[in-house]
């Protein structure tokens, strides 16, 4: 277990701001999309009883929720200091929270609330919904509204469905439902004759709150959201092959794991019966600053996840053999998509190819005190975008204004 004068050390030796290894997630009810540029002898490195990997997940402090088979550290982000051995960023936020995020935000928060990942699938995955508040909190979990990006680098080949069924089609009657999950082990329940399918489209974005089914495509997804794994699946068969019942009552007291009212309860209705869905949920990346002064100083800044106070997230551009110094007000996450160069110092590069449990330059997490006294970014290339996202928790005060919800 590290201690707070080790997460010092760490800090004072990498101007804060710290290397994170890469950190890969398991499905076993999905099919990797082979986009992560994980090396194809690695896909079931967990081995093939846990599924093959088609998550990456960045800063993260939550572990996976992933049955019986579960890893002790599954999910969880290692630190890797210029010096000494690995640590868990959740370790070093219990012991030294206050140095990585600010005393304020650890005061308010109690920790770093904010899980992201890079998803990754064949094709779609079925139409489920992650639980309310008040729904996650009986099973002692938090419930999760989650955020979509689809980073045109990780696009190129957009696999079997680049389309998302999301909500319900306007008209839907609980009752229609309540047939869906009557005729679960009949095959395919029917559940998305109800629903409403959306082009996906690299460079966009959406945003889904607690309670809205949604049934993820194939593109490559960028996914800020709440720290917590809890999901209902309401889909009883994707792509030939069948979810088992428990996948749908995973996260739902046992007493309730059969009663069809209570399970359908748990659906924000008139959220997933919206006549507006896409008006209201979908998200256009938004300059930070005027398009005109960004490029005068050699970088491109967009907001691509914003409108809610539980997180958001920036993509940041940085032309060829140009340099810029960015402040933000908030600690972050920071994932590479594009280029190479330097990040305060660290050399940093988008790997081609990554073999599981090897160490990478892509991936950092900027203490608040770095964020806010500025974060120096240089592109070495002569030719080629450096291109990253940032991830920032909840009360971010930058993205404050944004917020609608």
């Amino acid at each position: 277990m590290v201690n707070r004068s080790q997460v010092q050390d760490a800090i004072d030796a990498s101007s804060g701001i710290l290397r994170l290894r890469p950190c890969w997630v398991p499905r076993s009810f999905l099919i990797p999309g082979r986009r992560l540029k994980l090396h194809p002898d690695d896909l079931y490195a967990f081995g093939g009883h846990r599924g093959g990997i088609n998550e990456r997940w960045f800063s993260s402090t939550t572990k996976a929720s992933n049955g019986p088979d579960t890893l002790p550290d599954e999910g969880l982000s290692y630190v890797q200091p210029q010096k000494g051995e690995k640590f868990l960023l959740k370790d070093a936020v219990e012991a030294a929270g206050d140095l990585l995020l600010g005393a304020d935000v650890m005061e308010r928060e109690g920790g770093w609330n904010l899980l992201c990942k890079f998803f990754d699938n064949l094709g779609p995955i079925p139409h489920h919904m992650h639980q309310t508040d008040e729904f996650a909190k009986l099973v002692g979990h938090k419930g999760k509204p989650e955020a979509y990006y689809f980073p045109p680098q990780y696009n190129q080949v957009q696999n079997n469905f680049p389309h998302t069924y999301m909500g319900l089609e306007p008209g839907t009657t609980k009752d229609d439902i309540r047939r869906c999950l009557q005729n679960w082990n009949k095959g395919d329940n029917g559940i998305l004759a109800y629903a409403r399918a959306y082009r996906l489209v690299p460079g966009e974005g959406w945003q889904i709150d607690p309670g809205i089914l949604h049934a993820p495509g194939s593109l490559v997804t960028y996914e800020p959201q709440v720290n917590s794994d809890v999901f209902a699946m309401f889909q009883s068969e994707v792509d030939g092959r069948i979810v088992d019942w428990s996948l749908l009552v995973k996260d739902v007291k046992p007493e309730f794991s059969h009663d069809l009212d209570y399970l359908i309860s748990m659906l924000d209705w008139e959220g997933n019966v919206n006549p507006e869905f896409a008006k209201t949920n979908k998200t256009l990346p938004r300059p930070v600053k005027a398009a005109e002064e960004m490029e005068s100083q050699g970088y491109r800044e967009l907001w691509i996840t914003y409108g809610i106070k539980d997180y958001s997230a920036k993509e940041l551009t940085v032309l060829p053999k140009r340099s810029v110094t960015i402040r933000d007000s908030a600690a972050y996450g920071a994932i590479l998509t594009q280029g190479r160069g330097r990040i305060a110092g660290h050399a940093v590069g988008t790997p081609s190819m990554i073999r599981f449990g090897e160490m990478t330059e892509d991936e950092l997490f900027v203490t608040a005190a770095a964020a806010q006294q500025g974060v120096l970014i240089e592109n070495h290339s002569s030719s080629e975008p450096l291109v990253l996202l940032k991830h920032f928790g909840p009360g971010n005060p930058d993205a404050a204004p944004l917020v609608k919800r």
